[in-house]
C-alpha cells in the first residue's frame, strides 16, 4: 500500500506518484467472476447526457463482488488479493469449504490463507461478516447494510471505515467516514474492519491523459461558455460570473442543499456538515 513518486525527468512524472501493489498477490482476476462492462458515456437509456464530461477511458471487465455475505456459516479461505479496476479498494478471492468461489471487498490487514466467515455466531475477527447486535461498541466496520438482506451499501471505498457508538432499541449508531452519525437496524450486517488500500488518496495523477484513461474527459468552466449554454457565461473580457455560483440549469451550487428525503431523514442523528 506504499506510494512511489516517479522521477522527474519531463514536466508530466515530475508530479506523478503511483500504487507500488505490493498487497496484490496475482494479475489475472477469476474469469467465472466478471462479466463485460459497456461504458455509458454519461448517457441514460434514452441516450440523453445526464453526466457531463465522461466518455473513453481503457476497457474494463466488472467483478462480481459479494456485499451480501449470505453465505453464512460457512468457512472460506483468502486465496488471492486482486486489482480491481471498477473501484478505489482491493477485492480478495474467497474459496469456501464447499467449493464455491466469491469476492469480497479487501479489509486492511487480511492476509492469503486467513479464514473468514459470516454468521451471527462468527468470531469478531477482520473480514467477517456480522449483524451489528453482534458487534461490540467502538469496533470499525465496513460495507454496511442499510436494509436487512440487501447488501452492503455504505462504507466500501478505500481506507473508508464507520465505528459503532452505541445501541438503543433496535438501532445502532454508526459514525461514517463523513462524520455523520447514522441510525441503522441491529440486523443489518456489516464487516469487520477498515477497507484496505489506505494510500489511494495520496495518489497524484500527475497528468491529464491519466484522467482520459480513468474515463474522464476535459472539464471546461460555466464562466469561460456563453450565454446560451451557461447562466455564468458570457461577458466582455474575463469575467467571474457576475452572480452566486449555478449549475448550468440555474440551480444555486457550493453550498446549495438539496437533499429532502423525508423517508430516511429521521435515521441520521447528527449531518456530516458543522453547523
Amino acid at each position: 500500500m506504499a506510494i512511489k513518486h516517479r522521477k522527474p525527468t519531463n514536466p508530466a512524472s515530475r508530479a506523478q506518484s503511483y500504487s507500488v501493489f505490493e498487497e496484490i498477490t496475482t494479475d489475472r482476476p477469476y474469469k467465472p467472476l466478471t462479466e463485460g462492462k459497456k461504458g455509458s458515456g454519461g448517457r441514460n437509456n434514452q441516450g440523453e447526457q445526464t453526466i457531463w464530461f465522461r466518455g473513453g477511458g481503457h476497457k474494463r471487465r466488472y467483478r462480481k463482488i459479494d456485499f451480501k455475505r449470505d453465505k453464512r456459516d460457512v468457512p472460506a479461505k483468502v486465496a488471492s488479493i486482486e486489482y480491481d479496476p471498477n473501484r478505489s479498494a482491493r477485492i480478495a478471492l474467497l474459496h469456501y469449504a464447499d467449493g464455491e468461489k466469491r469476492y469480497i471487498l479487501w479489509p486492511r490487514g487480511l492476509e492469503v490463507g486467513d479464514e473468514v466467515v459470516a454468521g451471527e455466531d462468527a468470531p469478531v475477527n477482520t473480514g467477517n461478516a456480522l449483524p451489528l447486535a453482534k458487534i461490540p461498541l467502538g469496533t470499525v466496520v465496513h460495507n454496511v447494510e442499510l436494509k436487512i438482506g440487501k447488501g452492503g451499501q455504505m462504507v466500501r471505498a478505500a481506507g473508508a471505515g464507520a465505528q459503532l457508538i452505541a445501541r438503543e432499541g433496535h438501532y445502532a449508531q454508526l459514525r461514517l467516514p463523513s462524520t455523520e452519525v447514522r441510525r441503522v437496524h441491529v440486523d443489518c450486517y456489516a464487516t469487520v474492519g477498515q477497507v484496505g488500500n489506505l494510500d489511494h488518496e495520496n495518489v497524484s495523477l500527475g497528468k491529464a491523459g491519466r484522467n482520459r484513461w480513468l474515463g474522464r474527459r476535459p472539464h471546461n468552466r460555466g464562466v469561460v461558455m456563453n450565454p446560451v449554454d451557461h447562466p455564468m457565461g458570457g461577458g466582455e473580457g474575463r469575467s467571474s460570473g457576475g452572480r452566486h455560483p449555478t449549475t448550468p440549469w440555474g440551480k444555486p451550487t457550493k453550498g446549495y442543499k438539496t437533499r429532502n428525503n423525508k423517508r430516511t431523514g429521521k435515521f441520521i442523528v447528527r449531518g456530516r456538515k458543522k453547523k
